[in-house]
Parts: C-alpha cells; sequence; structure tokens
C-alpha cells in the first residue's frame, strides 16, 4: 500500500516543490515509511511510501529509467513476477531485488501503451515519458487500488489515491456534485467516474489513460473473452484446476514480510481463504495467520441466525492460526463516523460499515499489515442460474424439475424456490417472446406487453424519501434506468453477464470504501476473488459448474474437499449480518439518528423528504427485526448528513 500524486501543468507553469509535498503530506497515512519527489519544469510525480512486500524493501519512488528517462510512481504488487521479470531483463540473477516498479516501467519500455494487459496484481501507475512529453497511467483490472483526477484542459492535470489531497491544490476548487449525491441516495452507483466533487474523477477499474498539451484520452485495456468456455474431460478436472488457480491467487496475495490477516466470518469465501493461506504460510516457514472475526453473542441470542461462532471455530481448530475476536455488537453503528468519512471521501452507505471499522482496529492490534478478504466471492464463482434455462432450452425439463427440487430442498429460501428455478430460470428465459406474450394476454395481462420500466422495491423506497423537486431537477429516475440498461443490457450471453456483474458499481463502490478504511489503519487490503486468472476462468465455466446437483458453488465447495471442515463446505445457511445494525442502531445510535432527523441543521433539507424519514423511523422503532429497508434508509441518511457537515459545513453546491 502506497499513495501516488502527480501534478501537470498543461500551461507550461512551473510545479512548486511545495504543491507536491502538500498533497504527499495529506497522504501519510498511506505510507509512513519513506516518501519521495520528481520535479522537472511542469511536471511533479510524488511517492509515499508503506513497505509490505520484500521486494518493496528495495524500492525508492520516483523511479526513473537510465534507459529512456521516464520516470514512474506507483502503487502495485504485481503477481506475475517471474514471467514478466524472463520477458524483459537480459539479466535476472537479482530477482528478490527487482521491484515492481521496475517491472512496469520496464514493461512500458518494452509494450508502450499495452503494458497495463501484460500485468496482473493490484496496480495504479502513472509514467511520465520525458521523450513523447506525455503522461500514461492505468488502474487494475478490479479497480482495487484508487486513481482520482482533476482536468482542466490547457491548465491543469493532477492525480492523487485520494480525492482529498487533490483538494489541496489551491486550483482545484471544493465544490458539491448534487447529481451524485441524487444517484448515492436512491443507490444508483453504476456510474464509475462521477465523484461527490465536481471536476475530481475516477478512472475506472480496466482503464488506462494518457495526457498531453493536445488533450486527454481514457480506454479500457482488456476485458475477458466473452464467448470462451473451459471444457474439460470430467469434473474433477474442473476442480483440480479451480483449485490450483485459487491457491496461486491467494499465495500472490500472501507476498508480505510482516504479519498477515485474514477476515474470518465462518462462509465459505473467508474460510477457504483462511485455510489455504495457513497452509501455504505454514509450509514457506512464516508466521502463523492471524484470523479476524466478527462476534455477535448478545444479538445471537434475540435471533441465532447471526451467530456464525460454530463454523469460526471450525476453521481455528482446523488450521494454524492465531485467532482474533471482535464483539461487534457492543458498540454503535455510527462508532467513529466522522474518521470514516474522512478516509472514505464520499458519503458511505454500506450499513455493516462499522463491523469492518472495528475489524481493522483488531487487526492493527495485531501488526498485520496484509489482510486477505474474501469480498464478492458470491459474484466471482457462483454467479448466475444459467444452468436451468440451459436445461430448459435443451428440452432437458425432467433434469431441470429434478435439480430445482434438490436446489430447494438443499438451500431453502426466496431465491431458491422451487417455482422461481422452474418458471424463472428455466420455462420463461428458454421461451420465445410472441409465446411469452400470448400467455400474458391469456391470463389478462396485456398490460405488461408494453410494460414501462419500473424502480426495484428497494430503489424505490429510497426514491421516495428523496424530495420531489431535487429528484426531478436531477431526473434521477431515468438516470437510474439509463446506468442498468448501459451497465447490465439485455440480451448478452451468460459469460458476458457474469463480467458486467463483477463490474457493477455497487461492487466498486463498496470496494473503494473498505480498502480505504484498511488504509486508515496502514493495512494493505487483498482480495484473492478478485485476481484475473480467477475470474477469468469462472466466467467462462459452464452452467453445470456452477449449480450442480441441488448445489450453489459446486466447483467451489467440490474444489475445497479435504481443505476446508465439512460442515464449512457443504454449509446451506447464511448469517443474517444485518441484524447488527438495526438492533445497535436503536441501541446506541438514537443520539445520532435523532440529531440527522429532528435537529437544527439544514444540511438535508435540499435533498430528503424529512418527513417520509420521521415516518420511515417510527415504523423502525416499533420493531427494529421487522423494518430492514427502513433501518437502511435511516443509517444512510444519518451516514450522508455526517459526510456533509464534515465536507462542506453549511455549503451544499
Amino acid at each position: 500500500m502506497s499513495a501516488i500524486t502527480v501534478i501537470y501543468r498543461l500551461d507550461k507553469a512551473p510545479v512548486e516543490h511545495e504543491e507536491v509535498q502538500r498533497l504527499l503530506d495529506c497522504l501519510e497515512h498511506r505510507g509512513t515509511d519513506d516518501q519521495g519527489l520528481h520535479i522537472q519544469n511542469n511536471i511533479g510525480l510524488g511517492h509515499r511510501m508503506r513497505w509490505v512486500t520484500p521486494e518493496s524493501l528495495h524500492e525508492k519512488l520516483p523511479l526513473k529509467s537510465v534507459e529512456s528517462s521516464a520516470v514512474i510512481t506507483c502503487d502495485a504488487r504485481v503477481d506475475n513476477r517471474d514471467e514478466l521479470i524472463r520477458q524483459l531483463f537480459s539479466s535476472y540473477g537479482r530477482i528478490a531485488e527487482v521491484t515492481d516498479s521496475e517491472i512496469i516501467l520496464r514493461a512500458y519500455e518494452k509494450w508502450g501503451e499495452g503494458c497495463a494487459e501484460k500485468i496482473l496484481g493490484d496496480f495504479v501507475f502513472a509514467i511520465w515519458d520525458e521523450r513523447e512529453q506525455k503522461l500514461f497511467c492505468a488502474r487494475d483490472s478490479m479497480g482495487v487500488k484508487h486513481f482520482y483526477y482533476y482536468y482542466k484542459p490547457n491548465v491543469l492535470f493532477a492525480i492523487a489515491s485520494e480525492i482529498k489531497a487533490l483538494l489541496c491544490l489551491t486550483d482545484i476548487p471544493k465544490k458539491l456534485n448534487e447529481t451524485n449525491i441524487g444517484d448515492i441516495l436512491i443507490l444508483n452507483h453504476q456510474n464509475k467516474e462521477d465523484t461527490p466533487y465536481k471536476g475530481i474523477k475516477r478512472l475506472p477499474a480496466n482503464n488506462a489513460l494518457s495526457v498531453n498539451e493536445g488533450g486527454l484520452k481514457i480506454w479500457q485495456y482488456w476485458r475477458p473473452a466473452s464467448k470462451s468456455k473451459n471444457r474439460f474431460r470430467s469434473s474433477s478436472d474442473y476442480e483440480e484446476q479451480f483449485r490450483a488457480i485459487f491457491a496461486e491467487a491467494v499465495a500472490c496475495r500472501l507476498r508480505s514480510v510482516y504479519p498477515t490477516g485474514s477476515l474470518l466470518s465462518g462462509g465459505l469465501d473467508s474460510s477457504s481463504i483462511s485455510c489455504v493461506a495457513s497452509s501455504y504460510l505454514e509450509k514457506t516457514g512464516k508466521p502463523p495467520l492471524e484470523t479476524i472475526s466478527a462476534i455477535f453473542p448478545s444479538i445471537a441470542r434475540i435471533d441465532p441466525r447471526i451467530d456464525e461462532r460454530r463454523y469460526i471455530n471450525s476453521i481455528v481448530q482446523h488450521i494454524e492460526c492465531n485467532p482474533n475476536f471482535v464483539e461487534a455488537d457492543t458498540f454503535s453503528p455510527f462508532e467513529d463516523m466522522d474518521k470514516l468519512h474522512w478516509h472514505a471521501d464520499h458519503p458511505v452507505a454500506a450499513p455493516n460499515v462499522f463491523m469492518d471499522w472495528a475489524l481493522f482496529k483488531a487487526a492493527k492490534q495485531r501488526n498485520v499489515r496484509v489482510l486477505l478478504s474474501g469480498f464478492d466471492g458470491d459474484s466471482t464463482v457462483s454467479y448466475g442460474y444459467e444452468a436451468f434455462s440451459s436445461l430448459a432450452r435443451q428440452g432437458r425439463w425432467w433434469n431441470l424439475i429434478r435439480d430445482a427440487a434438490a436446489l430447494n430442498k438443499n438451500m431453502p429460501g426466496k431465491h431458491h424456490s422451487f417455482k422461481k428455478l422452474v418458471w424463472n430460470q428455466g420455462f420463461a428465459e428458454a421461451t420465445p417472446e410472441f409465446v411469452r406474450q400470448i400467455w400474458r394476454v391469456a391470463h389478462g395481462r396485456p398490460r405488461e406487453l408494453k410494460k414501462k420500466p419500473t424502480l426495484p422495491s428497494s430503489v424505490n423506497y429510497h426514491f421516495e424519501s428523496v424530495k420531489a423537486a431535487f429528484a426531478l431537477k436531477q431526473d434521477l429516475k431515468n438516470r437510474y434506468f439509463e446506468a442498468v440498461a448501459k451497465t447490465h443490457p439485455e440480451d448478452v450471453c451468460p459469460s458476458e453477464a457474469h463480467w458486467n456483474a463483477l463490474c457493477s458499481g455497487i461492487f466498486a463502490f463498496a470496494l473503494e470504501s473498505f480498502e480505504k478504511m484498511a488504509a486508515g489503519f496502514e493495512i494493505e487490503a487483498r482480495f484473492p476473488f478478485f485476481d484475473r486468472r480467477l475470474i477469468e476462468f469462472c466466467i467462462s465455466l459452464p452452467a453445470n459448474q456452477k449449480v450442480h446437483k441441488g448445489w450453489t458453488r459446486s466447483i467451489f465447495r467440490r474444489a475445497m474437499n479435504n481443505i476446508l471442515p465439512f460442515d464449512v463446505q457443504w454449509r446451506t445457511d447464511k448469517a443474517n449480518i444485518g441484524l447488527s445494525y438495526k438492533i445497535n442502531m436503536i441501541k446506541y445510535g438514537s443520539a445520532q439518528v435523532e440529531e440527522a432527523l429532528f435537529g437544527s441543521s439544514d444540511m438535508l433539507e435540499k435533498f430528503i423528504d424529512r418527513k417520509t424519514l420521521i415516518t420511515a423511523y417510527s415504523r423502525y422503532r416499533t420493531d427494529p427485526l421487522k423494518h430492514g429497508q427502513e433501518a437502511m434508509l435511516i443509517i444512510s441518511t444519518v451516514y450522508l448528513s455526517s459526510w456533509l457537515r464534515q465536507s462542506f459545513g453549511s455549503q451544499t453546491s
């Protein structure tokens, strides 16, 4: 984990040392071990260093190439180091000392702007090409590392790892982006470029850019093949391949000279990561894994669905590790809310974010610098139920009905109901549209033939809390439909739909919040399920490897045989972590809620219908466990109120 900054004055004005240093000072929390600057006329690059990998101990950034005079600053962990070193270095006897920044810079010298596609890992980098008089930058395929920029043609281009650093430049005005706030209010996170600040953009994941006096160019440098399929002879071959790729994804993220931790919830994702990581550390003679787990002993007495201690204990007894537990039911969802927002740079909408904050604090106390997370493993491994529509298209009705019944039995719940699986995921998907239209008319539902798009119930609930005049001015409803149509188009093949889901703005938004909170404790968060090799493999899996014989995530479960304890490997339930904020908000956070809803501050008046919120709060107080939508609306409102107050005071434009 490090921080990068760039100031590029397109008007040819000289960059001052104090300007770059000001940005670096603002990012000190991302790198306290070292810092460096490179200033040359109208270009200035800065870097904050946090030593994590063995190679980073030899790294001094910004780095200037002897051969080309190009200069790089980066925050990177290159996972295919050995392969790239063999391709890029004529003599690589000092392989252990070759830094990741050297590899990236050499890759640029060899492949130019095509270098980003060749690099596996998590990275952002900026390279000043003196010969070409241009700045070339790129961000990793899943957006684990952060990249924000400000661009004023013919005047200024500036980059920083966090928004707050850019706002340290006097040239960049601090203005609220009300359209972005409106999108946040209605849970529309699909725009991957806008931020809550006017003029400040983010470079989307999997994108590169170049900028010079002639202008700015941005492009997507890679995407997985949409129609390729893995073809192996047997299910055991699929399992073996998945297991090998997953093990490599975990191992690459264990490069650290400091203690390594893993967030352990007891679920399939975090448990698998912890088991594989522990085994690797033990084989390589490294200190035991630090597992960090949230538990809820008091809430579990109210509703046992939140209690994961059985599964957590099964894992810690199965592996070599140092278990650490945080009683997350003993503090408010608004714990350290102002600190959290300072790090996030945007209103945080995730209701359980306070729990992550507490886990990072516990990891910091154990001197952990690298923390593995199973974030979004569900989407990577088991997206979609195309197995059922595939069976329907093949006319294999008995197989469809049999598998749907098995899944409904193994994993009961509304998502796996027999009716939904057979009709919605099977027959309906395989039935021609004209047949469906005839069915609608025959059943007295002709309006559905030309049905207008409607907001999902959860989105609509939030939309109704927004002031009508503000929603109309920002055209929030149409913006939502346009965003969905653009990011999740219909009539795409299953692998394309899978990739679109992984690129969803909501996951990017949540990932961004998660990483920045970890950075607040000088911890580098790493995500094995966002390994590009693993994603490519899972996207190209046949449908029957994802859902098979009544089991979701079939290939994952089978691949973890003899790695996971049996009870975790084949568990069918999932903890209802949402209970924590529903109960804790009324137990510890009533004062913050009532200040936001009933206080004298007018910060929310422009955006929120206060009467609707007060009504929702009244419903929630009658039965916190029952009113989940109300709880989510209230907690996101309090977070927004806090962020507005902290970031803009009474200024809202």
